[in-house]
């Protein structure tokens, strides 16, 4: 792929650059609910210019734009500093899913709120024991009629505790093989039958959350895909999650070590020679996590959709963060056990990073079998 930005891109580039510098927002306030509204009218004003869904079709609200033009926006907003949407998991992975799968009904209905930001959507997915083995969970969808009756469990709901749809995969069919007897459902979380109970991390924050389902109703006419099909349009999800994210991701890690880079230098280690070695190795690895981005999406642009190159993204992200974060730790020194440092707060949360979106164990063997084509472990 040829990374030098075309006439066009490079318009669109310094539009977006100055649309920024005149529209920053300032610094995230503190608190869930504060901060949390102080994203959704950011996502607000974005929509309002048109780039809150920017590379959707014109017909679904989108401005239609390049796959290089929104891994160009992901990249501006990153360098400045200007905070996420508040609908995250809709824009990246539900509406796309939709987009993909839904019937035109649906398309009416719910992608109009997602890039509004008026109706927020989070993933149901894993479960207690089915994290990484999606297919062997045992939440059940039982027919009522025209609804379905949903009971079950799952955990590391992101934003549930903020969420009007649930992106929710259950088994309908107990008599079919794993990957095919599930549906795939868009499912009201304010209603009865449906617990959130949030899940504090080591950061003291509570962003994942666990749902407790019983006789949870959903429509059978919120069935994305059609019934039994939900393992590929889950898919289809997965994949959006692990590519849609790929830029920004990478942009924040470049980010991230230039301030490292500058606090190395201000603790006087720019003369330590294993200090310099890890900071160059982290130098290099952040120019193939771009790279591989690129790659990606070059992929995506000649398929229609992201493939499973998006995991080595992820992978290779989640090992370099956490690489980052642990070598700030150890030029920091015994002031991190103050918890007052921002890069304390980075490297307790990149904990996570390895088991979020796919672990790394998993993600290693959709390279391996998927990528790679080789063969499976017996």
């Amino acid at each position: 792929m040829d990374l030098t930005l075309s006439p066009q891109e490079e318009e669109f580039r310094d539009e977006l650059r100055d649309w920024l510098s005149a529209n920053h927002p300032g610094p995230e306030p503190e608190g869930d609910q504060a901060g949390f509204a102080f994203r959704r009218d950011w996502q607000r004003r974005l929509n309002e210019r048109g780039w809150a869904g920017l590379s959707w079709p014109e017909r679904y609200g989108g401005a239609g734009a390049t796959l290089v033009e929104q891994a160009i926006f992901y990249e501006e907003i990153a360098r400045s500093g200007a905070p996420q949407m508040a609908n995250v998991l809709g824009l990246a992975m539900g509406g796309p899913t939709v987009i993909a799968h839904g019937d035109e009904e649906q398309k009416g209905r719910y992608l109009a709120p997602i890039l509004s930001a008026d109706e927020i959507w989070c993933q149901g997915f894993s479960e207690p024991e089915s994290g990484s083995d999606l297919a062997s969970l045992k939440t059940r969808a039982v027919r009522d009629g025209d609804d379905w009756l949903v009971t079950g469990q799952k955990v590391w709901t992101t934003l549930a505790h903020q969420s009007k749809w649930c992106m929710l995969v259950a088994r309908t069919d107990p008599e079919a093989p794993k990957h095919r007897g599930l549906s795939y459902f868009l499912m009201d979380m304010d209603q009865p039958g449906v617990e959130i109970r949030p899940l504090r991390q080591i950061t003291g924050e509570a962003e994942f959350n666990e749902l407790f389902l019983e006789e949870a109703r959903i429509p059978h006419a919120n069935i994305v895909g059609g019934e039994g099909n939900g393992w590929p349009v889950a898919i289809t999800t997965l994949m959006h999650e692990r590519a849609g994210l790929a830029f920004a991701l990478q942009v924040e890690v470049q980010i991230a070590l230039r301030e490292l880079v500058e606090r190395a230098r201000e603790g006087g280690f720019d003369g330590d020679a294993v200090v310099r070695d890890r900071l160059a190795q982290l130098w290099i690895e952040a120019q193939v996590l771009r790279l591989n981005a690129y790659r990606g999406l070059t992929a995506t642009m000649k398929r229609g959709a992201p493939g499973p190159e998006g995991s080595l993204g992820k992978w290779h992200w989640a090992e370099v963060n956490q690489a980052l974060t642990e070598l700030a730790l150890d030029l920091a020194g015994a002031r991190t056990q103050l918890g007052d440092d921002v890069w304390t707060y980075r490297f307790l949360r990149a904990r996570a990073n390895s088991i979020e979106g796919g672990t790394t164990e998993i993600l290693k063997n959709i390279v391996a079998e998927r990528v790679l084509g080789l063969p499976r472990a017996a």
